[in-house]
């Protein structure tokens, strides 16, 4: 397949021609190791210059704008296996509140959910009373999105006198965010069993909780490294970045670099720990490589940011603060303007409009000299 691949995508053909490789004598995934890790950045722009010679189910933008299609089948990004892990049964309904506008995390587990037998409510994001209401009428028993969305969901229930025992939510698969400690045991107290999910927006399921150890196990039909930042080479243990392989017709990844840090989980003696297949488990997401940070489930760039914001007229400078209360993202956008011109109205519809979030906007005298455009000052409870 791989030389079908490099047919089809003549950057890759160069990306292994500038190690040597012949994709005809490629037999053992492992030989790809000597190709460099390939950014994100890098990938988007192999994407757009090449043609797609298979239909997309579906186009989806992100903030830049980045353009990604669907690969095409029932189930592209593999979900259905965490879902399945985590207590899905054919017939089951799930609520499904990842967002469907643009952005593809709603599709994406739409299709698993689907692909793995059950009946999918497409609930979104919003209008949290009637999501309420509709998994008690439905008996919806399961849930994917954010923790924190499901901890709205579950205060709202408990508002209007519902109890954990009367809550039909049997299992939910979170992922976007981190789940602390105390937020899971939170959940728990409401939904027995919340696991939490680790994938990205090419490659779909990278990693996921199946209850029987620490950590998160890799997912089938995908190849899992842990690179050291500087080499791109594997690394058995440390932190370093989290790299994939997917070697498929449609959208393949060649030792992609998701930007997120991670490490193989081990036991006392430093060894890997892995199940009876000999599959490891990543400790978690320990971090990003680069500037980019996620809130509220979406990445957000400095260079994103200031491409939204820098034509505005009057405005001198700005940063955007990042806080944490009762386990959501709050955003703060802190300016400065030219003769203290009020632009909090225009910056706000700017920061929704390009942005795809709310945020409160505080005019200030000043900005510290050295501050980054995005701060993350959050802390996670262990």
């Amino acid at each position: 397949m791989l030389r079908d691949l490099v047919d089809d995508d003549p950057s890759l053909a160069a990306r292994l021609e500038a190690v040597g490789l012949d994709p005809s004598e490629v037999h053992d995934i492992r030989a790809l190791d000597a190709v460099p890790v390939q950014a994100k950045d890098e990938l988007v722009e192999a994407r757009q210059s090449n043609r797609r010679n298979w239909t997309a189910p579906r186009i989806f933008q992100s903030p830049g704008p980045i353009y990604e299609a669907q690969p095409p089948g029932e189930d592209p990004w593999r979900w259905a296996e965490a879902l399945h892990s985590a207590g899905l049964e054919p017939g089951d309904v799930v609520m499904n509140c990842f967002g469907y506008h643009l952005s593809p995390a709603g599709a994406m587990f739409d299709t698993a959910i689907i692909a793995a037998g059950a009946t999918v409510l497409p609930a979104g994001i919003g209008n949290q009373q009637l999501q309420v209401q509709a998994s008690m009428d439905l008996g919806v028993r399961g849930y994917v999105g954010l923790p924190s969305y499901l901890k709205a969901l579950i205060d709202v229930a408990r508002q209007a006198g519902t109890t954990p025992a009367d809550f039909p939510i049997r299992y939910a698969l979170v992922t976007a965010e981190p789940l602390p400690d105390d937020l899971r045991r939170t959940l728990e107290e409401w939904v027995p069993v919340v696991r939490m999910a680790y994938g990205s927006a090419e490659a779909g399921l990278i990693a996921y909780e199946n209850g029987a150890e620490a950590g998160m196990l890799e997912g089938e039909a995908v190849d899992v490294q842990v690179c050291d930042i500087a080499t791109g080479k594997p690394i058995r243990h440390g932190e370093g970045e989290v790299v994939v392989t997917l070697v498929r017709k449609e959208a393949p990844l060649i030792r992609f670099g998701t930007g997120d840090l991670s490490a193989w989980l081990t036991d006392e003696q430093g060894q890997q720990v892995v199940d009876d297949r000999g599959r490891r488990r990543l400790v978690g997401i320990l971090g990003r490589t680069g500037q980019a940070i996620k809130v509220r489930g979406m990445f957000l760039h400095p260079r994103q940011a200031t491409t939204a914001l820098q034509d505005i007229e009057g405005l001198v400078a700005f940063r955007f603060v990042i806080t944490r209360r009762e386990h959501r993202d709050e955003v703060r956008c802190e300016y400065v303007s030219e003769a203290a011109q009020d632009l909090g109205q225009v910056l706000s519809e700017r920061i929704r409009n390009a942005l795809r979030f709310n945020a409160e906007v505080h005019q200030l005298a000043e900005l510290p000299a050295d501050s980054p455009v995005l701060v993350d000052e959050r802390i996670w409870d262990e």
